[in-house]
């Protein structure tokens, strides 16, 4: 029983990394990841000011510039299937090197969400970003 119960958590811890993807500007590399605020532990949930919640999800946006993170501006926002819009607010964590911009935005039922970004690297050039992801409430 306790093997099952490990292998179920590193299933779910998992879960995230597989669902990340990438896009490459030049070299510089935008990673991001879109997930329900219910994944997070309540402790890292309050160590970087989210809220964790059923109908609450995050956006997660991190570059590597040459292989080494790198600091940006990044906005954006989020549409659903109803062309209803919610303003993204990222704010920037850093932990050692690493340097990411996490975003909440609400989650109202399971569905198609659009997100459109603008980010520009330190010293860099402007890069559109816009994906899809389908979402849903815990």
């Amino acid at each position: 029983m306790r093997r099952i119960a490990l292998l179920f958590i590193a299933l779910c811890l998992s879960l995230p990394a597989v669902a990340e993807r990438k896009q490459s500007f030049g070299e510089l590399d935008v990673h991001y990841i879109a997930f329900n605020s219910s994944f997070l532990q309540p402790e890292i949930a309050a160590a970087v000011g989210l809220s964790r919640g059923k109908k609450q999800g995050v956006l997660n946006i991190s570059l590597l510039k040459a292989g080494q993170p790198t600091a940006a501006v990044v906005s954006g926002e989020m549409r659903n299937l109803l062309g209803q819009i919610h303003t993204l607010k990222f704010k920037q964590v850093s932990e050692g090197e690493a340097i990411y911009y996490l975003a909440q935005f609400p989650i109202e039922q399971q569905e198609v969400l659009r997100f459109s970004l603008t980010i520009q690297a330190t010293g860099g050039t402007t890069h559109s970003l816009d994906f899809n992801q389908e979402l849903f409430p815990d």
